[in-house]
């Protein structure tokens, strides 16, 4: 058995790719367009790793302008990623307008939303990180 990818359901493809590709940093893997069922397929991966993936799900809007709205379940918790430098990748989130609800104050853990609500768990690779300013002093916003 292998692991393939977790897929999350978008309103808006290129604000997901903004949030996912731009400031998390991950790679389109491949993509597929699928006229008769109205809907767009986007794979994103880690840099390197490309074995485990994210799937994007745009389904189109109909001839009126309006897509489906998606509300968040709480059975779905988040999808995480283990990074090379928690603060230069919350430094980075921000840099594109990315709020960061729960700060890596412990140099070790941080939570950011997508546009869509899907909540991402970012993790220090390896041993945390010396704690450091500003992400001490940083306070958790919203909930993740």
């Amino acid at each position: 058995m292998k692991y393939l990818h977790t897929m999350v359901r978008v309103t808006d493809l290129e604000a997901s790719l903004k949030f996912y590709r731009d400031a998390l940093g991950l790679e389109e893997v491949r993509r597929s367009e699928h006229a008769q069922g109205r809907f767009t397929l986007l794979y994103l991966a880690a840099p390197g790793d490309h074995d485990a993936q994210i799937e994007l799900t745009y389904n189109w809007p109909d001839a009126d302008g309006k897509g489906e709205v998606y509300s968040g379940g709480r059975n779905f918790g988040h999808v995480a990623f283990a990074v090379d430098d928690i603060y230069a990748t919350c430094q980075r989130l921000q840099d594109h307008g990315v709020s960061i609800l729960r700060p890596p104050r412990d140099g070790r853990m941080a939570f950011v939303r997508s546009p869509d609500e899907i909540s991402v768990e970012l993790l220090q690779q390896g041993p945390a990180l010396a704690p450091a300013e500003p992400w001490i002093s940083m306070p958790n916003t919203g909930s993740w």
